[in-house]
């Protein structure tokens, strides 16, 4: 199994554009109920992701700004540099399970940068896991296997 038959295309996944501001960002968070979301460049690099917290602590620090201070800030003026890294599409399953582990959903991008979609842990769980369950198998097994 590769991380392609595990892909969310980009054109199914929501996303923001890091010169989004922080209140069209809440709106969108808050519009598809998730609690984190990628951030692109303009020309289609990931830049990174955003979490409700990102959003939160961004507010707390310039509460003396007031909300309407949040229309003019940008994303990029928030985000945490490194939170969330993208893989390649190369990515070994190892690597993606790990990874997986760790956050509800990682970033996939080309050779040069460019975002393509994401992995979520949902979509590993219902690929690897759940087939394995309904044979019997042991699902370490199926994830040994999924990994060579």
């Amino acid at each position: 199994m590769n991380v392609i038959s595990l892909l969310t295309p980009k054109a199914q996944v929501a996303y923001l554009h890091e010169d989004c501001t922080i209140r069209q960002g809440l709106e969108k968070l808050r519009g598809h109920q998730y609690t984190a979301l990628p951030v692109l460049a303009r020309d289609g690099r990931y830049a990174g992701t955003v979490s409700e917290g990102d959003f939160l602590w961004a507010m707390v620090a310039r509460r003396d700004d007031g909300p309407r201070a949040w229309e003019k800030l940008s994303l990029e003026q928030m985000m945490r540099k490194g939170f969330n890294p993208a893989v390649s599409i190369r990515v070994s399953m190892e690597e993606l399970l790990d990874r997986a582990m760790r956050q509800s959903f990682i970033p996939v991008v080309d050779d040069r940068g460019a975002f393509m979609g994401i992995v979520t842990r949902q979509t590993i769980l219902r690929k690897l896991i759940l087939p394995a369950v309904e044979s019997r198998s042991q699902p370490a097994q199926v994830l040994r296997e999924a990994m060579v």
